[in-house]
């Protein structure tokens, strides 16, 4: 094996590791995420693991985050929380930072 087999094969293990990471973080923001939210709609913490299951779900529909602040955005609207986006997209960020944070530490 050459060096540059050994790079190569050293940035796909990286490369893999670190999507697996995002992928365990970007679990853990949806699952606080949908807590969040739940408590804002007003729904009792028994049926907050519900809410996180329909948050899984709107994040399967396309790529990236927007499909799951649709769902949020939709589901305050048609409660009457008074919401923003921006409100919405800035805990988003804060919950994914913490959720980052606790992957790296192994929580």
């Amino acid at each position: 094996m050459t060096t540059f087999d050994r790079r190569e094969e050293s940035f796909e293990k990286k490369f893999a590791h670190d999507e697996e990471l995002r992928f365990r973080a970007t679990a853990k923001r949806n699952r606080k995420l949908a807590a969040w939210a739940a408590e804002k709609l007003g729904k009792p913490a028994s049926e907050a693991d519900a809410y996180f299951k329909v948050i899984m779900s709107a994040d399967l529909e396309e790529p990236g985050d927007e499909d799951v602040v649709r769902k949020i955005v939709a589901d305050f609207a048609a409660a009457g929380v008074q919401q923003s986006e921006h409100q919405i997209r800035r805990t988003m960020d804060e919950l994914m930072a913490a959720a980052i944070a606790d992957v790296k530490a192994g929580a």
